[in-house]
């Protein structure tokens, strides 16, 4: 983690410390697929937005089961629209079509948060565009200053709330939208997108936008299986850890970068690329089951792949432990519900679960020195 990032992690009862800080909360124990719905709202605060990578290990475990890899295998296509007017989001078809009837997610594809227009459509239905200054002033339209501008301001954040009740085709609001994203300053952008709904019959993305250049993309997904790793011994009810007893909270996240990152562990001093080694007290454990995704992934599948996680607990397993890491997009223009993200040395802008045997969890957030953090 770069010295630019802070980390922090939340607790009982769905209340924030002071960043940065370490928390733990108890699962409560329902059937398995609602085990987690006490714990959803405090999730969704900063769960919510655009995700590009999810991993998980398990350690001791060597063989994945059959409920966990039919997860991974509905986790669903995403679409690559290129060079599509903005414009063509705010048109009352694709309202009415996707953002309410669902949760429907768009982000601008390689671009850079610090350097060029970026846009995202968020699934509450919000358009969010971050402009140069020139771009700002060619539009016209109301926005706010960016809080990584500095103090001469040459970014702007513009909101567009596409289910305003106020936002319907005859509304001058909506004209005047229109007409400076189609006429005054038009813009185009490659997208990803993807859309989530509950059942509900309609068009889909790839059919509505037919007329574009539209690829549908699968998640990259990777298998590995670890052997011989040396793991933190951890208690769900010791956060800072204790000498000779357990490992502490920032402890394991630092290990776990290593881990995810495929650095050795070993500590050899013939090694150029580390020399990190797991932190004391540890355990070896034959073998450690990980799982990386990486994609446009949207998080109603990654509350459906935690659900699960926390059911693997069902029944007696050597494990104590098992972690699920997510990481957001390093130039999305928010990180968590509409805060803006800034992309200062990393762009860093991701959480980790730890989940424990008995339910227990702890729940860890990195984002940029100068991001928000959660209330």
């Amino acid at each position: 983690m770069e010295g630019g990032a802070r980390r922090h992690t939340f607790m009982l009862p769905g209340k924030l410390r002071t960043c940065p800080s370490i928390t733990c909360q108890i699962l409560p124990f329902f059937p398995c697929s609602a085990r987690l719905q006490g714990s959803l709202g405090l999730w969704k605060m900063y769960g919510e937005g655009f995700k590009q990578k999810v991993s998980f290990l398990i350690p001791e475990c060597g063989l994945l089961p059959e409920v966990l890899k039919s997860t991974i295998a509905d986790i669903g296509d995403y679409y690559l629209v290129r060079s599509l007017p903005i414009h063509e989001l705010v048109a009352h078809e694709f309202i009415d079509a996707f953002v309410k009837k669902g949760s429907c997610y768009a982000l601008t594809y390689k671009t850079k948060i610090d350097q060029d227009n970026t846009a995202a459509l968020l699934p509450n239905g919000k358009l969010i565009l971050s402009v140069d200054k020139d771009t700002y002033e060619e539009l016209g339209l109301q926005g706010r200053p960016s809080r990584y501008s500095g103090k001469k301001v040459m970014r702007y954040i513009i909101t567009i709330d596409l289910t305003d009740a106020g936002f319907h085709p005859e509304s001058k609001k909506h004209n005047r939208v229109l007409w400076a994203l189609k006429e005054k300053k038009p813009l185009e952008f490659d997208f990803l997108m993807a859309w989530y709904n509950t059942g509900a019959e309609g068009s889909t993305l790839m059919s509505y936008f037919s007329k574009h250049q539209i690829q549908a993309l699968r998640p990259k997904i990777t298998f590995s299986t670890l052997r011989d790793l040396p793991c933190p011994v951890l208690q769900s009810n010791d956060l800072q850890g204790k000498p000779e007893e357990s490992c502490s909270t920032e402890e394991l996240f630092e290990w776990l970068g290593a881990v995810l990152n495929q650095v050795s562990l070993d500590n050899k001093s013939s090694s150029f690329l580390s020399t990190y080694c797991c932190p004391e007290p540890n355990t070896v454990v034959e073998k450690a089951f990980l799982c990386t995704i990486t994609g446009f992934i949207i998080p109603e599948k990654i509350i459906q792949l935690l659900e699960q996680l926390c059911c693997y607990f069902g029944e007696p397993k050597l494990a104590y432990w098992l972690t699920l890491t997510v990481h957001g997009f390093a130039d999305s223009p928010v990180s968590w519900r509409e805060s803006e993200h800034g992309f200062h040395k990393g762009g860093e802008n991701l959480y980790n679960f730890v989940i424990f045997r008995n339910l227990d969890y702890w729940l860890q957030m990195a984002v940029g020195a100068h991001d928000d953090c959660p209330p």
